[in-house]
């Protein structure tokens, strides 16, 4: 009998080939780290695969709980990676839509887009922010903002409506070139009567 075929290595081969590939659950997450509970047996601390790792690199920790593949290389679990995610009990998939790309997070807000639609939304986030070192543009006939907006300047290029009652308090207001607040009128004598509407 050959030794490829001798009873001891034909077992540790099919050990190996078993263990090319598992499935297994995340028992603990350390910084870039992961032990996977696979069967009895839990793994050292190993990496998981993500979407890049180049000049361009792409962050989102797995959690405890959320089931995974194992992929061993050579069939040892020493030599494994983990590729998330599957959906489980535990966790099962937010959503059955068969056409909508949907992520919802821990603190329930949800970030989704409907290409049937072309509708994308953001819904149960606290604050939303943006920095650009030289400008954004929303390219768009219409932008709705329906409560208070703040902003440190305001330049309109095209004119516009203004509804409602407005407040202005401090610095100089101006319209056409006239001073609102400190202008004066001509040909008109002091005195205690009111002057007409305005013309």
């Amino acid at each position: 009998m050959s030794d490829a075929n001798h009873p001891a290595n034909l077992a540790e081969l099919h050990r190996r080939i078993e263990n090319l590939i598992r499935t297994g659950t995340i028992e603990e997450v350390k910084g870039d780290r992961a032990r996977i509970r696979t069967g009895e047996l839990t793994t050292n601390w190993i990496p998981w695969l993500t979407l890049r790792a180049g000049d361009a690199r792409t962050w989102w920790r797995p959690s405890t709980g959320e089931q995974v593949l194992l992929l061993c290389l050579s069939g040892e679990l020493t030599t494994s990676v983990a590729l998330p995610a599957i959906y489980s009990y535990a966790n099962p998939a937010p959503l059955l839509d068969e056409q909508v790309h949907h992520t919802v997070y821990p603190d329930g807000a949800v970030v989704e887009y409907d290409p049937r639609t072309g509708t994308l939304k953001a819904t149960g986030i606290k604050t939303a922010r943006v920095e650009a070192s030289s400008r954004v543009t929303l390219d768009t006939p219409v932008v709705i903002c329906t409560q208070h907006l703040e902003t440190t300047t305001l330049s309109v290029k095209k004119g516009g409506t203004l509804k409602g009652a407005y407040t202005h308090s401090g610095g100089s207001f101006t319209s056409n070139g006239v001073t609102v607040h400190t202008h004066t009128h001509t040909g008109v004598k002091r005195g205690g009567s009111n002057t007409g509407g305005p013309q």
